[in-house]
């Protein structure tokens, strides 16, 4: 599936051996909106201390694409946790947005190069204006995020992630009520986090469960009806003492 997550971007089912793309996060609710920026910032030698009387983050219009976790090498490249299975928010060269630890807005910055650690689900990309090693450990934890607007266009059984949560599952045979997803879990297939009902869930731990979104187990998602449902193998929705 293809994601960009809460502002997350999720994509489409693994189907007939191929993997499925995921789309982008987004924080709230979806917004398409005229972004207005100032100058690209350079980055500052150390991290801003957050202000706790600072404003909350208004991210409705955005989109988070990654987290930057650490240097890479001495010459300012960084290493980044992708949100989203775009690779072009990553490897094309152009504007992104970059929020800092205690900001209350993304601002512009250049992505300049790119490219995908294979085995490690890591980017490691270039930054206009990051030369050394100090000035990208001062960006570690540093969120990269595009216009909410900027969402790329899915392809059939592609799905964003706010489409998905808060949909109702249901057994497709019997029409029993199972839950309500509430997250996206990536993974080799991604995983529908879904809250049981209080039928299944009782007084037991477990209060949710991990369903594989692949076309065999969720064969029927229906956006307009807020629904999807599955016809999951044996023994999956057994709740775990």
């Amino acid at each position: 599936m293809k994601h960009e997550e809460v502002n997350k971007e999720i994509g489409g089912r693994e189907a007939k051996g191929q993997r499925s793309k995921r789309a982008e996060k987004q924080k709230g609710k979806r917004i398409n909106s005229k972004i207005q920026n100032a100058q690209s910032p350079i980055p500052s030698p150390q991290s801003p201390i957050p202000n706790p009387q600072s404003p909350v983050p208004n991210l409705d219009d955005w989109l988070e694409i990654g987290k930057i976790v650490s240097p890479q090498g001495l010459s300012g490249e960084l290493r980044v946790y992708p949100v989203s299975d775009f690779p072009e928010r990553f490897e094309v060269p152009g504007k992104r947005w970059l929020l800092r630890s205690g900001d209350t807005e993304p601002q512009p910055i250049e992505l300049l190069t790119g490219r995908y650690i294979t085995n490690k689900n890591l980017y490691v990309i270039k930054l206009a204006g990051v030369e050394n090693c100090d000035q990208a450990e001062a960006l570690r934890g540093c969120t990269l995020m595009v216009p909410a607007s900027d969402r790329p266009q899915l392809g059939e059984d592609e799905y964003h992630v706010l489409d998905l949560i808060g949909l109702e599952v249901f057994m497709q045979v019997s029409g029993e009520l199972v839950g309500t997803v509430v997250d996206i879990i990536p993974a080799g297939n991604d995983l529908l986090e879904v809250k049981l009902h209080e039928s299944l869930g009782g007084d037991k731990k477990q209060k949710t469960v991990l369903i594989p979104f692949v076309e065999a187990i969720a064969p029927v998602v229906d956006l307009k009806s807020n629904r999807i449902e599955i016809t999951p193998p044996p023994g999956l929705l057994e709740i775990n003492n």
